[in-house]
């Protein structure tokens, strides 16, 4: 098995002329953990440069890694399992029954469907398919939702017109920046669409990223980093049209983005108003250049900020195990000498394994209030005020540490 290509040119565009921005190292996949107790071995690591193409706009990364890898059978994520994402889910499928004529017939599908936490808002009221690679996809199915474990393909799509027939609306949320190939991908989505059907995308927003130095949510199940304008070139060069788009809360700030083929929907002024938004940062090189300035100097004062806690003999706890915080561990430099546990809430298929690249066990969030250590560093930042209200209430009595964009004690 091929594990890896590098991107020569742009991903979408197909410019040969792509611009370094920033280097990260070479980091392990966020999903392969190991369980504690096996001895350390061998493990993958893959090289984390993010590219710049000034045709397009796509901000990319330069390394490809084998689906296989990053999304084995066995992928430890649950969607429903995070209380931001259920709520916005459910925003979503209010939201879109204002945009789009949706009757109990209508077929709904979502790729990248996980356990179905996105399609169990429309099972009841709507015709609903899932389509995911992973074994979870089994929970989605005795949850009522019909699902195809496999990779969103030509095959799958052809399967699909002829089983279900085609579908009103397609979600991809929080995957559409992760598949190869996205122009074939783009092609099959519009294949599989009613001619009045709309494709309905959230992938974490560029922008948001360089305003909050979200280096964090750069690894290799993230290929692409997409602006509003970077989207609307490749929808357009498949014969879409964006009709409305708008920032959302999820994974620290993400753009939720309505498309249909040309002249099917009115375009609502959204668009140009977040297109306006985007001129001054995504557009411009220079900006992408402070961004990695601003990256560098948080990395250090981070490390500067956990030096001064170690020297005073104090213990740090992790909180909280999704795949940025993968990134930021190991980027950052962060091992089981500085920081002992991360902590999950129970139930967690992370918990008995280390995070990926180190020997820091993942355990369950009782460890927290039974220890007590000093500090506690929220690797799910983007959310912190109000987590950490709801883990003081549960009696944690030390101090939290936000790591980002600019490390503090909380």
């Amino acid at each position: 098995m091929k594990t890896s290509k590098v991107v020569e040119k742009c991903q979408i565009c197909g410019n040969e002329k792509l611009e370094p921005i920033l280097f990260l190292g070479y980091l392990p996949p966020v999903n392969q953990m190991h369980k504690v107790g096996e001895k350390p071995h061998e493990q993958p690591s893959y090289p984390a440069q993010l590219l710049y193409c000034e045709k397009c706009h796509l901000v990319q990364l330069g390394l490809i890694v084998n689906p296989k890898i990053l999304f084995p059978p066995e992928y430890p994520y649950t969607s429903s399992t995070t209380k931001i994402l259920r709520e916005n889910f459910a925003e979503l499928y209010k939201e879109c029954k204002t945009i789009i004529n949706l009757g109990k017939d209508d077929l709904v599908i979502d790729i990248g469907s996980n356990d179905g936490n996105l399609l169990s808002n429309y099972k009841d009221n709507h015709k609903v398919l899932g389509i995911t690679p992973e074994e979870i996809g089994k929970i989605a199915i005795e949850r009522g939702i019909q699902t195809i474990i496999d990779y969103f393909s030509k095959d799958v799509v052809e399967k699909v017109k002829k089983e279900h027939g085609k579908a009103k609306i397609i979600t991809a949320t929080n995957v559409f920046a992760h598949i190869d190939n996205i122009n074939e991908i783009t092609k099959l989505i519009l294949e599989l669409l009613e001619n009045d059907g709309v494709f309905i995308s959230e992938s974490h927003y560029l922008l948001k990223l360089i305003e909050t130095l979200q280096y964090d949510t750069i690894y290799h199940e993230h290929l692409r980093y997409y602006s509003l304008h970077s989207l609307k070139y490749l929808l357009e060069m498949h014969g879409f049209e964006i009709i409305h788009a708008k920032e959302i809360p999820t994974h620290g700030g993400s753009i939720r983005v309505y498309a249909a083929r040309k002249g099917k929907y009115k375009v609502k002024d959204t668009v140009g108003k977040q297109l306006d938004r985007e001129k001054n940062t995504v557009l411009s090189k220079e900006k992408l250049l402070e961004f990695k300035n601003g990256v560098v100097i948080s990395k250090l004062e981070l490390y500067s900020l956990m030096k001064d806690i170690i020297k005073q003999n104090k213990k740090i706890y992790g909180i909280g195990a999704p795949s940025r915080a993968s990134t930021l561990i190991n980027y950052a430099g962060i091992d089981e000498g500085i920081m002992n546990y991360v902590m999950e809430a129970k139930g967690s298929h992370k918990i008995g394994r280390y995070m990926p690249g180190t020997l820091i066990p993942i355990v369950d969030e009782s460890r927290l209030y039974e220890d007590q250590p000093d500090y506690a560093l929220l690797l799910s930042w983007h959310i912190a005020e109000e987590l950490a209200p709801k883990i003081r209430e549960k009696g944690f009595k030390g101090d939290f540490i936000v790591p980002l964009p600019k490390p503090r004690i909380l």
